[in-house]
Parts: C-alpha cells; structure tokens; sequence
C-alpha cells in the first residue's frame, strides 16, 4: 500500500508530502488545561502539530476527543505510522512515546515506541524533542509548557542547537514551574511567555505560512 495513503489517518490525506514547519509541545502537571489554552487560541490550516502530555493511557483518547470539539484544527491520539498531515494535532498514547520520522516518499510520519521510561515517564517529552532534533531541525517549533521535574528540557536544548525556535512558559502562569524552569536553567528558551500568549507567539514566528482553512474532513 502507498503510505501517503495509509488506511489508520481517518483525515483526509495529501498527495504531495508536507515538509513545512512542525510544531512540538510537552507538558505535564497542569498541562491538560495549558494545552487546551494554546490550541483553542490556534486557527485551522495550522502545521501539523505533535504532544506528549503526561497521562495514564486510558485517558489521552478522551482528552483528544475533548480537545478536538473544543479547537479550529483536528486533534487525536497519534497512530504506528500515519503520515502527519497539516491542520491535525497528535496526541501522544499514554501508553508509548511519540516521535517523529522521516516517511520514505517524503513528508513525516508519527513513530511509537514502548520502549523504558524518560525522566520516568512514557510518553516522555525528551523522547519526542530528540526526535524532532533529529529529524526536523530548523522546520521545527518547540513548546514547553507547565510540568513537574525536568523531562523535556534536555531535548528542547537539542531542538534548539538543531535550529529549532523554543518556547517555554512563564513561571507566573504554571501551575508546576518545573520543566520550563529546567529549560531556562539550560538556556534552551529563546522566547518565555504567559500561556494565554503562546499560540500568538507560535502564529507570529510562522508568519504567512499557515492557511486558514476548515476541518479536514472525516471518512
């Protein structure tokens, strides 16, 4: 089967590969209601964007469920190699970390692995910005937003010696202000704002390069 055409993404599907801008965000403590305030706040036609949240598995699929009812542009639970499509939002499985992969036709695709805890945690945030380092470099955006102990800032650093734009939140609006105090303690954070600015600091680096657009459709 074409992989651009893969039958798991219930989204519509590209026939040209995306490879623009992507966007990364981790979060932990207090990080359900941080990332509900960035995505109801982003317009669709965004680029495609990945997150790990710490989260038991049986309730990342309704905490995707409730974001997707609640956002301009589609959220779910990410799958064993679907092609990542502007517009969709993925949620890492509480039950295995998410990164990100370059697909052999072009494009990007979603890669889990149940692999040993990060930091003590699967999905880590560290799993997932080592990924994007890796594999998407300049293209890419990090977030990290409120969450107990360090997981994610040693990755948001490589995203950031990679070329990648970071972003953490202020101590001020965390509920936790442990892993962005550890990305700033590393200087991985090129930008440190409130969480009710996050989305228009992400939409201000894109620039012109997201369209606004509506849902994708389901099938």
């Amino acid at each position: 089967m074409n992989e651009l055409l893969t039958s798991s993404n219930p989204f519509r599907k590209r026939i040209v590969p995306y490879t623009g801008t992507i966007i990364f965000i981790g979060a932990s403590t207090g990080g359900t209601e941080a990332i509900r305030e960035v995505l109801t706040r982003l317009p669709a036609g965004m680029p495609p964007i990945l997150m790990t949240q710490h989260m038991p598995e049986m309730f990342t699929g309704s905490f995707a469920q409730r974001l997707d009812s609640m956002s301009a542009i589609s959220v779910k639970e990410a799958e064993q190699g679907e092609i990542i499509e502007p517009g969709v939002a993925y949620l890492a499985p509480g039950h295995s970390h998410l990164l990100i992969k370059k697909a052999e036709r072009g494009g990007y695709l979603c890669e889990l692995s149940r692999g040993e805890p990060v930091n003590r945690h699967r999905p880590s945030v560290d799993v997932l910005f080592n990924s994007a380092a890796e594999q998407v470099g300049t293209g890419a955006i990090g977030v990290l937003l409120t969450g107990m102990g360090k997981d994610g800032a040693a990755g948001l650093l490589r995203m950031m010696k990679a070329g990648a734009w970071t972003i953490g939140q202020d101590k001020a609006s965390c509920v936790v202000y442990g892993m962005p105090r550890e990305a700033a303690l590393l200087g991985a954070l090129k930008e440190v704002v409130t969480i009710t600015e996050v989305a228009a600091h992400i939409l201000q680096r894109l620039g012109g390069e997201f369209h606004s657009n509506s849902k994708h459709p389901r099938v």
